[in-house]
C-alpha cells in the first residue's frame, strides 16, 4: 500500500504527515508575516475590536478545553475515583499541550510579545484582573508540565526522576484544582467591564460563574472526544488496562456531564430572569441565544442522559462533540460575535484568513505534539518496568 514499507510499517508521508506538513509550512509563513510586518500584516483587528480570532478561540477555547486535565486528575487523586486512572495521563497531556498553545498563541496576539513576562517578573499588578489570570496561567501550566513528566522520565528510564514527581501527585493536582478554579472564573470576569458592548443576553453578572461551571463539562466533553479520536487513530497503542478503563470513564464522565449541563442551563435562565432580558428572545440576538443554550447546552445534556441510561457510548461521544462545540460557540459568542453587537455592519469584526490560518497552524502543532507523546511515550499504556498508576 502507498505510504507503507514492505514490513507493513507506515511510512513518512502518510495523508496526516503530508496534510501536518503543509499547514505546519504555511504556518511558518504567517509566523514570519506576523513578527515582521507586525499585527496590521495578518489580522484585521482595530479600535473597536483589539481582541479578535486569536483571544476568543485560541485562549479563551483552549483553556476551557484544557479543563479536562483538573477534572479527571481530581476524580481520580483527590476523590479516590480508581476508574478515572486510565484517563489521567492523555487527559494531562492534552491540558499541558492546550495551555503551552495558549501561550504561544498569546505571543502572536500581543503588540509586543517579549513584555510577556512583565506583569509576573517586572512589574505585576495585583489589582488587575489579568495578572490573575496571567499569573494563574502562568503556575498551572509548570503544574501541568511536572505532570506530565513521570511519562516522559519512564520513556527515558530517569527511574529516580520519575519516582519523585510520583510522590507529589496529590499536591500538584490540589494545586492544580485552585488555580483551574481561579483563571477559569476571571477569564469570564474580564468581560464584565463591557456591559456597553457585549450583547445583554450575554452578560451577566454571574459571568464568572458561567464560565467556571461550563468549564468543567468542557473538561469532560473533551476527555470523552479526545479518548474516542485516540480509539480511532491510536487504538494499536492501547493496552488492556486502558481499553477496560475506557467505558467507566465515558459512562462515569457522562453521567456527570449530564448533571453539570442541567445545572449550567438553569443558572443561564436564573442569569436571563435576574437581568430581565426576555424581551431581547424575540429578537434575531435572541434566537441566536437560544440555539446556543438549547442545541449546544440542552440537547447533548440529554444525549449524555439518554446515552448513560442506555449503556450507549457511541451516543455519548456524540454528546460530547455537540458539547464541546457548544462551548467554542459561547466562548465566541461572548468575546467576538455577540461583542460590540452595537456597531453598524460594516464596522463588525470579522477574522482575516490569515488569522484563521494561525489558528489552524496552532491546532495542528498540538495535534502532532499530541501523537508524537502518544506514540513514543506510556500515555495510552503502561511501562513494562513501572507499575502501571493511571
Amino acid at each position: 500500500m502507498a505510504g507503507e514499507h514492505p514490513t507493513g510499517q507506515r511510512g513518512l508521508f502518510t495523508p496526516f504527515n503530508v496534510v501536518a506538513g503543509i499547514i505546519l509550512l504555511a504556518g511558518g509563513v504567517l509566523t514570519v508575516m506576523r513578527f515582521t510586518g507586525g499585527l496590521a500584516a495578518v489580522t484585521a483587528l482595530d479600535d473597536n475590536n483589539p481582541w479578535g480570532l486569536w483571544i476568543g478561540f485560541d485562549l479563551l477555547c483552549g483553556v476551557a478545553l484544557a479543563a479536562g486535565g483538573y477534572v479527571t486528575s481530581a476524580g481520580a487523586y483527590i476523590f479516590g475515583l480508581k476508574r478515572f486512572h486510565a484517563a489521567v495521563r492523555p487527559a494531562i497531556l492534552t491540558a499541558f499541550l492546550g495551555y503551552a498553545l495558549v501561550v504561544l498563541a498569546l505571543h502572536y496576539d500581543v503588540g509586543r510579545p517579549w513584555r510577556l513576562p512583565y506583569p509576573i517578573f517586572v512589574s505585576p499588578g495585583p489589582t488587575s484582573l489579568l495578572f490573575e489570570v496571567g499569573l494563574c496561567v502562568f503556575l498551572y501550566l509548570t503544574v501541568l508540565f511536572i505532570e506530565v513528566t513521570p511519562a516522559a522520565f519512564e520513556w527515558l528510564k530517569l527511574t529516580r526522576l520519575r519516582a519523585l514527581v510520583v510522590k507529589l501527585t496529590l499536591v500538584l493536582t490540589i494545586f492544580g484544582v485552585v488555580l483551574s478554579t481561579l483563571h477559569q472564573s476571571s477569564l469570564g470576569a474580564l468581560f464584565l467591564i463591557a456591559p456597553g458592548k457585549l450583547h445583554p443576553l450575554w452578560y451577566s453578572g454571574y459571568l464568572p460563574v458561567f464560565f467556571f461551571v461550563s468549564s468543567i463539562f468542557a473538561g469532560m466533553s473533551m476527555v470523552i472526544f479526545e479518548g474516542t479520536l485516540a480509539h480511532k487513530y491510536l487504538h494499536h497503542k492501547m493496552d488492556e488496562a486502558h481499553k477496560a478503563g475506557t467505558l467507566n470513564v465515558v459512562l462515569s464522565f457522562g453521567k456527570a456531564a449530564a448533571f453539570v449541563m442541567a445545572g449550567y442551563f438553569y443558572i443561564k435562565i436564573i442569569g436571563l430572569a435576574a437581568d430581565d432580558n426576555w424581551h431581547y428572545l424575540a429578537t434575531g440576538w435572541g434566537l441566536w441565544y437560544l440555539l446556543e443554550l438549547f442545541g449546544f447546552v440542552a440537547f447533548p445534556a440529554f444525549l449524555y442522559a439518554l446515552g448513560v441510561r442506555e449503556k450507549n457510548v457511541r451516543t455519548i461521544r456524540v454528546a460530547s462533540l455537540f458539547a464541546v462545540l457548544g462551548v467554542v460557540l459561547n466562548r465566541l459568542n461572548v468575546s467576538v460575535i455577540a461583542f460590540n453587537w452595537h456597531l453598524p455592519l460594516s464596522q463588525w469584526y470579522v477574522p482575516s484568513i490569515y488569522e484563521v490560518g494561525t489558528s489552524v497552524f496552532i491546532v495542528t502543532l498540538g495535534i502532532v505534539a499530541y501523537k508524537f507523546a502518544a506514540t513514543h511515550m506510556p500515555i495510552l499504556h503502561g511501562h513494562p518496568d513501572f507499575e502501571y498508576e493511571h
